[in-house]
């Protein structure tokens, strides 16, 4: 479902007048047929919670999130059995669905794993501060210059063979960063700060450029909020010093569930969004895998970056409104939903109508009480009785070619 984006609207010259989100320039990463980065549009991921060894059932989840538009699915190989199993799963998934690009994630000394498991799918997602154990030393107080660059050491010789093996396979990997993970010499060196985040990112990203490697995703998680905002900020300033240009995968890690995990998800991936960061995102709710993608695209719709679905425009009841708007929006989605790329504006009365319906392709507007008046573009069409007013609205997009059989 990917395509190329189009910026129909035309930059003023003042920058606070200018509506136009203008993203970063990166550069385009492929992960099987979807491209991250790039011009292309900013990718929707998710991950399975079925467990690997579980064939049928991974199949199933993967399937289940692509069908509901979910570009690149993520799945976790905890074991070399595990690494060993999505070899069976992508064949499985070709022969009974179709192509899926797939991520692998990769922890705790897992270099074998990530090996095996780099020949089965289309990226390799590794933490950094888990990929290599750096064991505790009772009483530390600092880490020597030396310290710091033997354990760096330590890092690309056991980094090194699996960027060489994505490399020379022309797959991806993303240098994934979590606040709550961070290396113990870089929490002892920077603290528990987005600096040492960007840090520990920097540092794989080093390795991974010395070896002409550069199909990278990065990212830096939290679950606060503020902290998840201040990496990601100082990540693109410290990338744009160094003359990296590599696509950010976006996250609130840990969001929880419900309407607040939702909350928190729109609220650190939409601002950075909005700020032209960003080339992949995904919510984390602790729900079923499904539940998060409309939030995805949804974020994606508000800022007008991707169009997927409706756009409904309704204004909030008052004493004005001429009808039971609620009711109303309720019976115009469920007629409406399945369309793609429509603007519908629901509005309660004249007042609050043709001059506030934000340039919808279609009205419905509370003109006196018991009748309705239906809209193209700020064009009144034609009054009917409230009681037909959903199917008339029906009747005009499909006059107009715009209507599709759900």
């Amino acid at each position: 479902m990917q395509t190329l984006d189009k910026l129909n609207q035309n930059s003023p010259t003042d920058p606070l007048l200018d509506t136009t989100i203008h993203r970063r320039k990166t550069r385009p990463v492929k992960v099987g047929d979807i491209t991250i980065g790039g011009s292309y549009p900013v990718v929707v991921q998710s991950m399975i919670n079925e467990d690997t060894l579980n064939i049928e059932g991974s199949v199933a989840g993967i399937r289940r999130l692509h069908e509901i538009g979910c570009e690149i699915v993520r799945v976790t190989v905890p074991s070399l059995a595990h690494a060993k199993a999505l070899a069976e799963i992508k064949e499985k998934l070709i022969k009974t669905y179709k192509y899926v690009p797939l991520v692998a994630d990769v922890h705790h000394n897992g270099m074998k794993i990530a090996l095996e498991v780099a020949k089965h799918v289309d990226k390799v997602r590794i933490n950094p501060g888990l990929y290599v154990f750096e064991k505790p030393k009772a009483n530390r107080t600092e880490y020597t210059e030396s310290e710091f660059s033997e354990i760096g050491e330590q890092i690309r010789e056991t980094l090194e063979p699996l960027v060489v093996s994505l490399r020379d396979q022309n797959k991806a990997m993303r240098i994934g960063v979590n606040h709550g993970s961070l290396a113990e010499r870089m929490l002892f060196t920077y603290g528990d700060t987005p600096e040492g985040m960007v840090e520990s990112a920097l540092e794989f990203i080093r390795i991974c450029q010395s070896l002409d490697f550069h199909n990278l995703v990065i990212s830096l998680k939290a679950a606060r909020v503020p902290v998840m905002l201040a990496a990601y900020r100082l990540m693109v300033k410290r990338m744009d010093e160094l003359g990296m240009d590599y696509p950010l995968h976006l996250g609130v890690t840990e969001a929880g569930d419900g309407e607040y995990g939702r909350i928190k998800s729109t609220t650190g991936i939409g601002t950075l969004l909005a700020e032209g960061i960003g080339d992949t995102i995904r919510v984390s709710l602790t729900e079923a895998p499904e539940k998060e993608i409309p939030v995805c695209y949804s974020i994606l719709q508000a800022l007008g970056m991707r169009k997927t679905m409706v756009e409904y425009v309704a204004c909030p009841s008052c004493g004005r409104t001429l009808f039971n708007l609620e009711d109303v929006l309720h019976q115009v989605r469920e007629a409406t939903k399945h369309l793609t790329g429509l603007d519908i504006a629901v509005m309660g009365c004249i007042v609050n109508g043709p001059g506030e319906m934000a340039d919808a392709d279609y009205g419905y507007v509370g003109k006196q009480a018991g009748y309705i008046s239906l809209y193209r573009g700020k064009e009144e069409i034609k009054k009917v009785p409230e009681s037909q007013g959903v199917q008339e609205l029906i009747s005009l997009i499909k006059a107009d070619g715009r209507w599709i059989d759900p």
